[in-house]
């Protein structure tokens, strides 16, 4: 290690060091904003004095329940604020957040309650049959249920289990914080979607978990005192962090348990969003939008969009109602987004669709990200930056999870390189940017030719008549596999195969455009990701 001549005396101390966590965001928002609200869901509103206090005391509940420092405790919760406030009470304590996808069948929720060893879970009344299902299915005993009511929706209480509140109510709102020592500890553990075998734990530590709050309000341009709106669940990569990040600036943490069209209008109608984030899904559901749930507005409303590259065409429409919308990427490996397609002021004098073009791509690295690139799957170095040549997203920073829970061989797999491999497939542009071209899983190879499913959705998106769309390989005895495209119609439309296909020949050289067109509902993860692994079943039967 290189040195000055004399370092003498310039050790770390308590007075020039501390653990960097977002815990400490919550702590000065107490001092610095305490009138300001903090969370709101319906007739529900707290200040950030309220919140320090709600969080601390239901922290002390849980510690005086018998969860220490290191334990996990689950959540089985919409956007609603306990899910909000359990992202700040559990690790004041020093446990671990464990936030469950909602949508996750019994089967899934039990191996999570095992595998985790979550002392309690705070569950949600719509789904506490599904906890008490997942408890009873496994191996362990299980967590303890704390029941989380919600009035505001008219879900009925079951009173089966301890009721959230008055749990909350045996705490002590003044207990010393339990911070971290060491900024590596573990703030949550997340599950992937397990669409391949069981879902894998990523592990979050606070200083990752701090410093992508700082990044993020870089690149959002976040001013003091936001209207977030809640649209990305909590359970998702810790809704891409965004709740750490609030009290930092002082902003209103809007929670939305049912992301509709009509709710998010009328949430900035009724609260005056500024900021949320969302899947393509969700701004298509804007866009096409009935006109008497659409609201007009006139203030900047800036939206951040990922979980599959969004289309030109998508982010074209929902620029036309009066949205900012910037392309982010990322993983749940990475803490929710990494990239963002930052918009040079060069691109406004750009020609409509070249510009939106542009827009549709990942972008360079967020501030708090040391190094992202694209490389050759075989030899690991950096692809040409020509547009053309395809790699691996390869990814390496503070804001890269610590590793898979309890599986050391898939940690060091997608660890190989020095790198953390993302398995999505890429092109480097000369000014740098990023654009993906597929997953690794879901490239068509046709006639020994390699197609890009998201290069004809993007073209397919672009028909007047398409809502949301997917392609995959469809097997074929004599081109080995051609695409497949599955589409969901705005509503009031109508589709004709041969009239989608003539459309995509006009855009779209012949070998690439779908040979099969299928008109249906797409399945779709809580998060908006069309579930393509059901498609491909479907297509390998045709």
């Amino acid at each position: 290690m290189t040195k000055m001549a004399d370092e003498i005396g310039l050790d770390k101390n308590s007075a020039n060091y501390t653990a960097l966590t977002p815990l400490s965001h919550l702590m000065r928002a107490r001092d610095v904003y305490p009138d300001y609200e903090a969370l709101v869901y319906g007739p529900a509103r707290h200040t950030w004095a309220q919140m320090y206090d709600r969080c601390t005391q239901l922290g002390s509940a849980l510690k005086s329940m018998g969860v220490a420092p290191g334990d996990v405790v689950s959540a089985l919760l919409p956007n609603i604020p306990a899910m909000a406030e359990a992202h700040f009470a559990v690790p004041l304590i020093g446990a671990v957040l464990n936030s469950i996808n909602i949508r996750l069948d019994t089967e899934t929720v039990a191996y999570i309650f095992d595998h985790s060893e979550a002392k309690i879970a705070l569950v949600d009344s719509q789904f506490i049959e599904l906890a008490e299902a997942a408890k009873a299915e496994a191996d362990g005993q299980g967590p303890l249920i704390i029941e989380v009511p919600d009035l505001h929706a008219g879900i009925p209480v079951t009173g089966r289990h301890p009721l959230y509140e008055e749990v909350m109510a045996s705490g002590d709102p003044t207990m010393p914080w339990h911070l971290p020592e060491d900024e590596w500890n573990s703030i949550a553990l997340n599950y992937t979607s397990g669409t391949t075998g069981r879902p894998k734990g990523v592990v979050y530590h606070h200083r990752g978990a701090y410093l992508n709050t700082m990044g993020t309000a870089i690149s959002w341009e976040l001013s003091l005192h936001p209207k977030f709106l809640t649209i990305v669940p909590l359970f998702h990569c810790n809704g891409w962090c965004h709740t750490w990040l609030m009290p930092a600036v002082g902003g209103t943490i809007i929670c939305c348990r049912d992301v509709t069209a009509k709710a998010i209008f009328d949430a900035i109608e009724n609260e005056g969003v500024t900021h949320f984030g969302g899947a393509p899904i969700v701004l298509n559901a804007l866009v096409n939008a009935k006109p008497e749930e659409k609201k007009p507005f006139s203030h900047p409303i800036r939206v951040v969009t990922a979980g599959s590259p969004p289309s030109p065409a998508t982010i074209k429409a929902t620029e036309a109602l009066g949205f900012s919308v910037m392309q982010v990427y990322g993983l749940t490996e990475t803490y929710g987004p990494t990239t963002e397609c930052v918009e040079p002021a060069s691109w406004k004098n750009l020609p409509p669709e070249e510009r939106f073009k542009k827009m549709a791509n990942v972008g360079v690295r967020f501030p708090m990200m040391e190094d992202i690139d694209v490389v050759d799957r075989e030899t690991r170095q950096p692809v040409p930056r020509d547009g053309e040549t395809t790699g691996e997203i390869v990814i390496r920073g503070n804001c890269v999870m610590k590793g898979y829970y309890k599986n050391p061989q898939a940690t060091a797999e997608a660890f190989q390189g020095g790198y953390f491999r993302s398995g999505d497939i890429a092109v480097r542009h000369p000014d740098g940017y990023i654009q993906i071209t597929d997953r690794m899983k879901d490239i068509i190879i046709s006639g020994g030719e390699n197609i890009s499913s998201v290069e004809v959705e993007s073209v397919l998106m672009a028909h007047p008549a398409v809502s949301l769309c997917a392609v995959v390989a469809r097997p074929d005895e004599k081109w080995g596999e051609t695409p497949c495209a599955f589409i969901e119609l705005i509503e009031g439309q109508t589709g004709d195969q041969a009239e989608i296909i003539a459309f995509c020949r006009t855009h779209l050289a012949g070998f690439k455009s779908p040979k099969t067109v299928l008109f249906q509902e797409l399945p779709k993860t809580s998060t908006g990701k069309i579930q393509k692994f059901e498609l491909r079943v479907i297509a390998k039967a045709l």
